[in-house]
């Protein structure tokens, strides 16, 4: 134990430190949350996969079992039916509340967790910019986005400096889940612990500011933001956010409007009784909350959209041959890829851009090459033409990379587990030829 978190734990909380040192026993808390692009919550509780019990945290979560193993590699999670999630990580986005339509950020979005939140909340009518500044994690982002079936969605590798001027007064809602000092995750990290420094503090605050001043240009007027670490410190809380309202007339503090955690500490400008904290002590594991509104206008950049072409003749073929209807589909084809989406393409400067809509497929020696993210998109599953439903035998023999000898339409079709897409392969009319991918494959 690092002797000096502790004793300003000691100092935050007062009465409540003996009931935090117990929670420092105990292992950390553990859910789920159902994925609102395709299954509603109540559904996937009756599944039965698992004991769940509701979290206080979001309509939509779960907790459960600590001690269950082994979800990760469950069928459910293949087909993007739940996210595991920390139960109190989910309470970020309850407070920022984005609706159908709106177009959000998510400033520092990887691994996912919060951005397939948002992406399930906002629904196809929404537009979500979901920015990781590290490459390696962008792209775990980007496979998180994938899995759950979001197609309404940019995902840029940039840092905010860099993204949120392109951006400015076009966002209804901006998250701002600051990378922290991670206090509210030791029970998770040891080593974390080992390394608490009220230093690291210190240039977490710093950080978390610089942040801010990006993103809150993005915000149009009456727009929403909502900034969160999981971390207990108050220089990275509301001694950051005293100060970013110090600089920002035009934002006002907002209460969090729930009923989750409990207030935070009365600093400056910040009003406790509006912010939130969650402890151990709440079923959840560090969070903090703010909520703030832009009261000003914003001058809005000037978005530049991708025109259509024409598309050649295999791409046409292809669309034709897997969807009942894609007329009302924007479709993008640059260096051979193919993807898709309701919402225009958009054209950024300079930003480094992984992924934007679904990844539908590769052009390949005059024909197309499905990509997984075709089929497990929440948009296109009642549009695909071609679909086969496994058994469990079949599903165990598709998800080891085996062929399968099942007649079948001739071309690629949808692989199917109760109702809910596994991903693709190709058929030869007797057999069909295995496509999920080799790095998902189990063994």
């Amino acid at each position: 134990m690092n002797e000096a978190f502790l004793q300003r734990m000691q100092i935050l909380l007062k009465d409540d430190y003996e009931a935090y040192l117990e929670t420092l026993k105990q292992p950390p808390f553990r859910g789920l949350r159902a994925n609102l692009l395709k299954i509603d919550p109540q559904t996937l509780q009756q599944r039965g996969f698992a004991r769940l019990w509701p979290s206080p945290f979001a309509p939509e979560g779960f907790l459960m079992d600590s001690t269950l193993t082994g979800l990760g590699s469950h069928i459910y999670h293949r087909q993007g039916l739940f996210y595991m999630q920390e139960p109190s990580a989910s309470s970020a986005v309850t407070i920022l509340d984005p609706q159908p339509g709106d177009w959000v950020l998510d400033c520092c979005a990887a691994p996912g967790g919060k951005s397939t939140q948002i992406a399930a909340r906002i629904g196809q009518e929404g537009f979500l910019i979901a920015n990781e500044i590290d490459g390696g994690r962008a792209r775990v982002l980007m496979s998180n986005l994938e899995r759950l079936g979001v197609s309404e969605a940019l995902i840029t590798h940039a840092s905010p400096e860099q993204l949120c001027p392109q951006l400015s007064g076009l966002m209804d809602k901006v998250l701002v889940d600051a990378p922290c000092s991670g206090e509210g995750m030791f029970k998770k990290e040891d080593q974390a612990m080992t390394d608490w420094s009220v230093e690291h503090v210190r240039a977490c605050s710093l950080r978390q500011q610089k942040i801010l001043e990006s993103a809150v240009v993005c915000l149009k007027e009456q727009g929403v933001l909502v900034y969160s670490t999981c971390t207990y410190a108050p220089e990275e809380n509301e001694q950051v956010i005293d100060q970013f309202l110090r600089r920002h007339p035009e934002m006002e503090l907002l209460d969090c409007g729930v009923e989750f955690g409990r207030p935070g500490l009365s600093v400056g400008r910040v009003d406790g009784a509006k912010v939130r904290r969650i402890f151990p002590m709440d079923q959840g594991e560090g969070h903090f909350i703010a909520k703030l509104r832009k009261i000003s206008p914003q001058p809005q950049a000037r978005l530049q959209t991708v025109k259509s072409v024409q598309l050649p003749p295999e791409v046409q073929a292809f669309l034709k041959d897997q969807l009942k209807t894609y007329k009302d589909l924007h479709v993008h084809l640059e260096q051979n890829r193919l993807s898709l989406m309701r919402h225009e393409f958009i054209q950024l400067k300079k930003i480094p851009v992984l992924r934007q809509g679904i990844m539908a497929g590769e052009i390949v020696k005059n024909r197309v090459e499905p990509h997984h993210h075709f089929y497990l998109s929440a948009l296109l599953r009642d549009r695909l033409t071609k679909t086969i439903s496994l058994n469990e035998q079949e599903l165990a023999c598709y998800l080891q990379g085996q062929p399968l000898p099942i007649p079948a339409p001739r071309g690629y079709l949808c692989l199917m587990y109760e109702g809910y897409p596994v991903g693709f392969g190709k058929s030869d009319g007797t057999v069909i030829k295995n496509k999920y991918p080799k790095g998902l494959r189990t063994r």
